[in-house]
């Protein structure tokens, strides 16, 4: 799950974004109101955490702008303002969810889960599979041939991006702008280094290949 966190205060964003990572997710942050419409309406995300007291634009003009612009990214307010009138505001300017400061972890990424879920809809279950590789987002697990398969966030990203695309050309420009949010060519190495590091896991401890390189033209995840 990619995830923007929409923070002003310094502690609160470094324990959210500190909880997702450690829970397998990515996440950006935006610490004022503008900073946060430019990044919702210009990337894509699959959760927004918002907070309702923000500089330059609060919270809920903040998803009232996001609404107008046509993002229909589910947004949970995380914010002290717990009165019944302000969580009724939140959620009529279009925020999904509410959560009340101070929270618990767990909590948080229940919801987060749940808003994911709803988004999804009931005909993705949240799995992919590509012959005998499953990816399950619900419980986080990659496994082949019923082995598990440990991969970082990044790692997960490019992984799911690939399935999702399965039988498809992927090109590294598709990746930069997909799995990194690059707009621009960084002239590094990334792309290969990163699926050189999955191919390593997904392809190199079995018999055959689900990774392939179509060369001078990008990648593709396909069953053999």
């Amino acid at each position: 799950m990619k995830v923007l966190v929409v923070e002003d205060d310094a502690e609160t964003a470094s324990y959210v974004r500190d909880g997702l990572e450690r829970s397998g997710h990515c996440s950006d942050c935006a610490r004022t109101g503008p900073e946060a419409l430019h990044l919702g309406t210009e990337s894509t995300y699959d959760v927004l955490i918002v907070d309702r007291m923000l500089p330059g634009l609060d919270g809920v003009s903040l998803v009232k702008a996001l609404r107008g612009a046509g993002v229909t990214t589910p947004v949970l307010f995380l914010t002290a303002l717990d009165s019944i009138a302000d969580r009724v505001q939140g959620l009529d300017s279009g925020g999904d969810d509410y959560l009340v400061k101070p929270f618990a972890f767990s909590e948080l990424l229940a919801r987060l889960r749940a808003l994911q879920r709803r988004q999804t809809g009931p005909a993705d279950d949240g799995v992919l599979t590509v012959g005998d590789l499953v990816m399950n987002a619900r419980t986080w697990r990659v496994t082949r041939q019923d082995r598990r398969i440990d991969l970082n966030p990044r790692e997960w990203r490019l992984l799911e991006y690939l399935m999702r695309h399965a039988g498809e050309v992927v090109t590294r420009t598709m990746l930069l702008e997909k799995v990194w949010d690059f707009h621009f060519d960084p002239r590094t190495s990334v792309v290969e280094t990163h699926i050189s590091r999955l191919r390593a896991k997904i392809d190199r401890p079995f018999e055959s290949a689900l990774l392939k390189t179509i060369r001078g033209v990008g990648y593709m995840i396909d069953a053999p």
